[in-house]
């Protein structure tokens, strides 16, 4: 059996999501948590493997469970009731974390035929937010916000963030990964100011190389900063390579917001061409 989980995570303590010996990580802390209730090695495939300190509100995994540990899903309520065993795991999963823990499972179901977390998944979305001398210092958000000393130009950043939506390489915004492509397609990327002042990216594509998104917001803040004029964002990636004008911006600020996948019937389809469009590709932020 196949289950989908849906999770979230507060990045802060964990050394990214991949499991890695000795260290603190999302996905290990999920796997033992998985362990502790089905026992076996169950191992998490993810949509998106975040760095460390980066946050999630909308991370997606798969499972493949063995009949061993399929049958130990809970069955039955104690006072007799029938439950949907598959959805009450992630209670379950919430109960070993135990209480306020910085990462959650906020549902879990069946898959359907064909579906991959990372494979099958469309396209992804990330959300970045900047706290500038206009918005100044909000302790509450500390954990999900950089600061930048300065009065950005939000109305400049933005100009710069979708001239570079499209089809393009973006290895001058990416950190350099063996046999990894650096093609993407940038299908949304924008900036704004919230209600409460604060400076917001959304950036959405089809995937991520490494680094990605914290470069490209590192561009637009110097675009804002008044440091480069915005069509040079649009030189850098044509160039292909990394400047000392821009600089990747810190991990606290990004949040996994969201995966996007195709109808049922096309997941199956969909995980094949992504496949072979990118077998050696190490999917991050």
């Amino acid at each position: 059996m196949r289950i989908r989980l849906d999770i979230a995570y507060d990045g802060t303590h964990f050394r990214g999501w991949a499991r890695q010996p000795g260290l603190r990580t999302v996905q290990g802390t999920l796997e033992d948590a998985l362990t502790r209730i089905l026992g076996g090695e169950p191992r998490l495939v993810v949509a998106g493997r975040t760095d460390a300190g980066v946050h999630a509100s909308g991370q997606v995994a798969h499972v493949d469970l063995d009949d061993a540990q399929t049958a130990r899903l809970p069955r039955r309520r104690r006072d007799g009731d029938e439950v949907d065993a598959v959805a009450a795991l992630a209670g379950r999963v919430r109960g070993v974390l135990g209480a306020y823990p910085d990462v959650t499972v906020t549902r879990t179901v069946e898959a359907p035929d064909g579906f991959d977390a990372r494979f099958s998944a469309t396209w992804r979305r990330y959300v970045y937010r900047i706290a500038d001398l206009t918005t100044g210092y909000d302790p509450l958000e500390r954990a999900r916000t950089t600061t930048v000393k300065a009065h950005l130009d939000v109305e400049a950043m933005d100009a710069a963030a979708r001239s570079l939506i499209g089809l393009h390489d973006f290895a001058a915004y990416c950190k350099a990964r063996e046999e990894a492509t650096t093609i993407r397609t940038l299908l949304e990327f924008d900036w704004h100011r919230d209600a409460a002042g604060a400076v917001i990216a959304h950036v959405r594509a089809d995937a991520f190389c490494h680094s990605m998104v914290r470069a490209l917001v590192g561009a637009c803040v110097a675009v804002g900063e008044g440091r480069i004029p915005p069509h040079a964002v649009v030189h850098i990636r044509d160039a292909g390579l990394r400047t000392p004008d821009t600089k990747v911006l810190a991990a606290r600020g990004l949040v996994l917001a969201e995966v996007g996948y195709p109808v049922d019937e096309l997941l199956a389809s969909r995980a094949e061409q992504t496949r072979n469009r990118r077998d050696a590709d190490d999917i991050g932020s």
